[in-house]
């Protein structure tokens, strides 16, 4: 079994589609790296992973906007085709397993650049099957009933 991980951000919305009766969520996660050439001179990388999370947990999809962080994990598939001008490509494709809104692009404030900072906001929706609670005096059951 291969699994891959991929932190990064959306590319463009995502699309709900039903294929044969099942539903799938089609979107695109770029990720960037920044490494020196031999030169030393620095240079970004972005590597596009085009996702298909076949579920009917539909609920996520209007979170899933371009510009959105997300932890994707599943099944990698490289696809090879050939171009209208006879090139050789290749795109690499997500069998996605799961996925996690990590967060969003802030657009409040700020100098309009990111150098040095992430230019990310905590994702405020969450997808969490246990009650939140922000300090212990808000707990309103007994410790020993947690579940593990």
């Amino acid at each position: 079994m291969i699994k891959l991980l991929v932190i990064g951000n959306l590319g463009k919305d995502a699309i709900l589609n039903n294929v044969n009766g099942k539903n799938v969520i089609n979107f695109t996660v770029a990720h960037t790296e920044k490494y020196k050439d031999a030169q030393g001179v620095q240079k970004d990388r972005t590597v596009w992973v085009d996702c298909s999370y076949w579920t009917d947990r539909t609920g996520v999809v209007p979170y899933l906007k371009k510009g959105t962080q997300v932890y994707v994990e599943g099944n990698p598939d490289v696809r090879t085709y050939t171009t209208q001008d006879g090139r050789n490509g290749a795109t690499l494709t997500l069998r996605v397993q799961s996925i996690q809104l990590v967060g969003t692009r802030g657009n409040e404030g700020g100098n309009g650049s990111s150098a040095g900072n992430s230019g990310y906001a905590p994702q405020s929706a969450s997808y969490s099957s246990q009650p939140s609670v922000s300090s212990p005096n808000e707990l309103t059951e007994p410790m020993d009933d947690l579940p593990f």
